[in-house]
């Protein structure tokens, strides 16, 4: 089965780490890894969370277990899979855009540097620090005492809608290094949301409106929870059955996209149709097909007989 967790998301109780291609046309996926956790970290979490909930100080604590090679973490297999999809392919790449899971120093700049310097994109916590004019405070202080402005928006090409937006160039404590930080917060909600990236050059609404693209990973998990086959009847289980299904998946993907529904899609330029979409397509022309046949011979209620 198949659950969202932030970008990637449970299939067959594996948890997996997807990247996803995304062009005006059409979205694709272009490599997954199954994210393994480090059995021994997860038993120190557990006793440590426990000894934190009997008020023992952190300095009294068991350190954290040293980082095991055969456990790499999800930020270390999203720059794997970035490696390899840049090793394999010479397409340009304008943004890399995840969620806050993946707003670390390092994963940020690791992945500019495998693009050649691209813009990256994530977000931050409410109380990571800044360091602005010689004092250190958290982003939910400054933008207190900063509020935005409301401005005009286009996401993902619809309508223009208003939100309230602030942005400055600061250093980012935890990245030690000035980053481009944004408050942004949509009409209706209470709470900004923050967004950083590497390249400072770029404006401010340019951000935003590329972040706004990571919604569109989950439209396509989404996608695969609800239309893919696999997900519910998957009859092999663990890392072995979630790679075989998942490629099996992927192969069922990319073979839609030579349905001729698909093709007069990308070639009139419009997005293409999702799977789920496409799938109830097939089906309903698949029924009036059969229809079609039944009407047209020569005795339909043997023929219908024959059918049930």
């Amino acid at each position: 089965k198949i659950k969202d967790k932030g970008s990637g998301g449970y299939i067959n109780g594996q948890n997996i780490v997807l990247l996803i291609l995304v062009t005006p046309k059409v979205s694709l996926p272009v490599g997954f890894e199954i994210y393994q956790p480090d059995p021994a970290k997860q038993a120190w979490q557990k006793a440590d969370k426990k000894l934190k909930q009997k008020g023992i100080a952190k300095k009294q604590r068991p350190a954290a277990p040293p980082n095991h090679p055969d456990y790499p973490s999800k930020a270390q297999l999203a720059l794997k899979l970035m490696r390899q999809f840049r090793q394999h392919h010479t397409i340009t790449i304008k943004a890399v855009v995840a969620d806050a899971l993946y707003g670390q120093a390092d994963l940020m700049d690791s992945a500019a540097a495998i693009f050649d310097g691209t813009q990256v994109i994530s977000q931050l916590r409410h109380n990571q620090n800044i360091h602005f004019r010689n004092r250190i405070q958290s982003l939910s202080h400054y933008f207190e005492r900063h509020p935005g402005v409301e401005q005009q928006l286009r996401i993902r090409g619809q309508d223009p809608i208003t939100a309230t937006v602030g942005s400055l160039r600061v250093k980012v404590c935890a990245h030690g290094q000035k980053r481009f930080v944004i408050a942004l917060k949509y009409a209706g909600e209470s709470d900004y949301r923050y967004l950083v990236a590497t390249d400072l050059s770029w404006r401010t609404l340019d951000i935003i409106q590329a972040y706004s693209i990571r919604w569109i990973v989950e439209v396509f998990i989404e996608d695969w929870k609800s239309y893919e086959g696999w997900a519910q009847l998957a009859k092999q289980t663990g890392e072995e059955g979630t790679s075989y299904g998942l490629t099996l998946s992927l192969l069922l993907d990319l073979s839609l996209l030579l349905h001729p529904r698909q093709l007069a899609r990308i070639e009139n330029k419009l997005p293409a149709y999702t799977v789920g979409s496409l799938l109830r397509m097939i089906q309903m022309e698949s029924w009036l097909l059969h229809v079609e046949q039944l009407l047209r011979s020569a005795n339909p209620a043997e023929q219908l007989i024959q059918i049930a």
